[in-house]
């Protein structure tokens, strides 16, 4: 099969950082599907893990953590799928990625995916919904129709997290959402998905809120950059409030939080298929969910650039454009 894989880790402008390969069809375990892959969507782990694990001496790594396609065979253990439905997934961290022609993933971790969407937009949606969803309801606990009289801050409002993270607080919850964009066209972004307000996140966040009439907030996601705007999150956020993040960061200083008790919470979409989860099927139930929203309406897709057929030319050019930091929702690519 077709596939895109790398040797070393490379910078993208490089060549041989990412290269057109063919390797064997996967061997399927019990739980798996083997998906033919349509189309992708590429994330900022794609970048991390290229440049921050390298393969084994002669061995290649397949990237790629969001997949549309159709499943071709099922595991001996499958109960939920059969082969010709159309699905979508994030897949796993600890196994080869969904940038090859055949996929296995565990069925688990997978969903019908939407049906008024094309493949294309379907594939921008997994990896960044699957963390969404878990920040907002499970990390941070906000209920369903939850939060009236509260305030979320999203700090990356326009970044491939922040996109869907927006709309599910919206639709969702009863929370006041209030996104972070630096930029006239990624601050338009948010206002569309439903965004109550937008401030800078180039200037102190803490004066951008009081700009708009808000002092402090109940609830922060640290999407990007977190380490950067800590002493703002702190000074924006209420006694007792609430700070959820996703991004690496070398250390931060919790003794900071102490004085307001805030507490802090780590989202990582991978934790429960790399540690085989007793509630692994979580994530599944999650995607069919935000599918069925999708499909009524309340939630939109939130691809934004089709760099077109899945290549390693069109991968290296979402890659960079990922490292530039300047994506705005997602980059997906389609077809071989």
């Amino acid at each position: 099969m077709k596939a895109i894989a790398y040797r070393h880790s490379l910078p993208i402008d490089n060549t041989a950082s990412l290269e057109d390969v063919e390797l064997p069809k996967p061997v399927l375990e019990a739980r798996d599907l083997l998906v033919r892959v349509n189309a992708i969507s590429v994330n900022p782990v794609d970048t991390k893990v290229r440049l921050g694990r390298a393969p084994a001496e002669g061995q290649l790594n397949v990237l790629g953590w969001d997949a549309v396609g159709i499943v071709e065979e099922v595991g001996a253990a499958v109960s939920n799928f059969k082969a010709g439905d159309r699905v979508y997934y994030a897949g796993a961290i600890d196994r080869a990625g969904a940038n090859s022609e055949l996929h296995a993933v565990d069925e688990r971790i997978v969903a019908k995916a939407p049906t008024t969407l094309d493949d294309a937009q379907a594939a921008a949606l997994p990896l960044t919904t699957i963390t969404a969803y878990e920040l907002l309801f499970e990390r941070l606990g906000v209920a369903k129709n939850g939060g009236a009289g509260q305030t979320l801050l999203v700090i990356g409002g326009a970044g491939g997290v922040g996109s869907i993270l927006i709309q599910l607080a919206r639709q969702l919850t009863q929370l006041r959402v209030i996104a972070t964009a630096s930029r006239a066209e990624t601050r338009q972004w948010c206002l569309d998905l439903g965004a109550h307000a937008v401030i800078d996140h180039s200037k102190p966040l803490s004066a951008e809120l009081k700009a708009i009439g808000i002092n402090e907030v109940d609830i922060v996601a640290g999407l990007t950059q977190t380490a950067q705007h800590y002493a703002e999150i702190i000074a924006s956020l209420k006694p007792q409030g609430k700070l959820a993040v996703i991004d690496d960061m070398v250390a931060l200083d919790l003794m900071q939080l102490k004085g307001k008790s805030i507490s802090l919470h780590w989202e990582m979409m991978f934790t429960r298929s790399m540690f085989k989860t007793v509630d692994m099927d979580e994530q599944g139930k999650l995607l069919a969910e935000v599918a069925a929203l999708v499909d009524a309406g309340k939630v939109r897709t939130t691809v934004n650039a089709n760099f077109g057929k899945i290549n390693a030319a069109n991968l290296r050019k979402a890659h960079a454009l990922i490292e530039s930091g300047k994506a705005q929702g997602k980059v997906v690519l389609q077809g071989f």
